[in-house]
């Protein structure tokens, strides 16, 4: 870890407030997933170090506000020992985030928070040219709005359907927010031009009719949040956590190589970034493992 003793600049996590007389500090909690027994520890070390409050993020992290400079040594510590140390902030690769997936989600497609930790492990608090948020959702209802960060990972689901046991019933009818399906004729009609992939049909057919092979992980690039926001662009979808996480440490060190500081990074994608990188995914994602068609 950086020590506070290399000065508090060097700390990413911590946060000149307004005025300069104290600081906020940022804790690492990947995923938003902390104890219990850690929690209650940072409301106490927040009452010892900073003041009756704490600050829950946009991307799922805590805040001890108004914390005095030098309180920020000792409090580092004792964040260390709790096991929700300093977090970051600034050019840097800050909390990843990620829904709870299908370990509690029935709407889940794929195991986002197993992802989220790996890559937290791998990437997190590293030195970035700009800012780099990574988001994870298990499915395309993006409650961690992934498509609005650096890079993004949508979890999808294609349906398989079986007409033959097909009763007609209309309950995947009655949940596709696409209007992607229907019943003709007792049986259920698919409008790939319509389907999203999202998995609801399959998530809530009663009888099995719809069901799904190996799950697909869309990824995204460039996304930008702030007073202009952007969607990130589709790079890739792949089948196999495997192969995403092979294409994040593809993206993660294009951005690392070749992004410049003082801009957001989807202020500065080009054709030209982009073929870069899609021609690296290329020669290393096996064709066998890139969804090309839905």
């Amino acid at each position: 870890m950086k020590l506070v003793t290399e000065g508090i600049d060097a700390l990413p996590g911590v946060i000149v407030e307004e005025g300069a007389r104290s600081y906020t500090v940022r804790l690492r909690v990947p995923a938003g997933v902390i104890t219990p027994g850690q929690i209650k520890k940072v409301a106490d070390l927040a009452q010892e170090f900073g003041t009756d409050m704490l600050h829950l993020t946009t991307r799922q992290t805590i805040e001890i506000p108004h914390v005095t400079e030098e309180n920020v040594a000792p409090l580092q510590i004792a964040l260390e020992e709790n096991g929700t140390p300093i977090g970051a902030e600034h050019e840097t690769v800050v909390n990843i985030t990620a829904c709870p997936g299908n370990e509690r989600c029935r709407l889940a497609n794929v195991d986002s928070l197993s992802l989220a930790m790996d890559v937290d492990k791998k990437y997190f608090g590293r030195d970035m040219p700009v800012k780099t948020r990574i988001g994870i959702s298990a499915c395309p209802n993006a409650c961690v709005s992934e498509r609005l960060c650096e890079v993004g990972v949508t979890g999808l689901l294609k349906p398989v359907r079986h007409p033959e046991k097909c009763t007609g019933c209309g309950t995947c009818v009655e949940y596709c927010k696409e209007d992607a399906l229907e019943v003709v004729n007792g049986v259920i009609i698919l409008n790939n031009d319509r389907c999203i992939r999202c998995g609801s049909c399959v998530h809530t057919c009663p009888y099995d009719v719809i069901t799904a092979g190996e799950p697909w992980y869309q990824i995204t690039f460039g996304g930008k949040r702030g007073r202009h926001p952007k969607l990130g662009h589709h790079i890739i979808t792949v089948s196999g956590v495997e192969t995403a996480s092979k294409v994040i440490d593809i993206l993660m060190y294009r951005i690392y190589r070749h992004a410049v500081s003082g801009l957001l990074l989807g202020d500065q994608l080009d054709d030209a970034y982009l073929s870069i990188i899609l021609s690296e995914i290329e020669k290393k994602i096996p064709p066998e493992n890139i969804v090309s068609e839905w």
